[in-house]
């Protein structure tokens, strides 16, 4: 069972969860999904399905804060703005508004206990370490528009507000999206979204 299978589990796993959130990407929904054997999990992921989530969270992480990363350092935090909102109306749009944010739904769910989990604290513990893995990954995309923003010449208390506004406005978009099964609100959200950072960086 090579590093590939692995990989591609937790990329199902991440899937499954932007799809039908955290408690209903089951082990057998993961395989089923991604076409592997069954003793893959057990190989590759001894702590269970909560080891397999949270490997999935990362991942789903790092898919947006790499490439958001990348162009606010090159291009600067209008374009890392641009490429948040392309990236979510993308992904709507590929789905057919089927698929969200996987980290979200970590937020917002309670995490059941599953008979493949290998943790004797129980569901609470487990439910309070994924909730701060998702705090860190929200977190991590915050302080990468943050950092562009005082690159542009904003005060670090103002760039910090705004990037927080930035990922909770299209968080919360991307709900009413897929609800809406239209990508509008997102559009909307984004006209505004640049109106008020090109008048915070313009602003003498």
């Amino acid at each position: 069972m090579t590093s590939d299978t692995r990989a591609k589990m937790v990329a199902g796993a991440a899937d499954l969860m932007s799809r039908r959130g955290v408690n209903a990407t089951s082990v057998r929904e993961v395989v089923r999904h991604t076409g592997t054997p069954r003793g893959s999990i057990s190989h590759h992921f001894p702590g269970g399905k909560r080891q397999l989530i949270e490997d999935a969270i990362v991942f789903a992480g790092t898919q947006v804060s790499g490439p958001l990363r990348h162009l606010t350092s090159e291009r600067g935090a209008m374009a890392g703005l641009r490429a948040f909102i392309t990236l979510w109306k993308r992904t709507l749009e590929q789905t057919n508004y089927q698929a969200g944010c996987p980290i979200l739904a970590v937020a917002v769910e309670e995490y059941v206990s599953d008979p493949s989990d290998q943790e004797t604290a129980g569901g609470q513990a487990i439910q309070r370490h994924l909730l701060d893995l998702a705090q860190g990954i929200f977190a991590d995309w915050q302080q990468i528009l943050s950092n562009a923003l005082k690159q542009e010449g904003l005060t670090a208390s103002r760039a910090r507000r705004l990037a927080t506004l930035i990922v909770a406005s299209v968080e919360g978009t991307v709900a009413m999206c897929r609800a809406a099964r239209s990508a509008q609100p997102l559009e909307e959200v984004s006209h505004e979204l640049e109106l008020l950072l090109k008048g915070a960086i313009d602003k003498p």
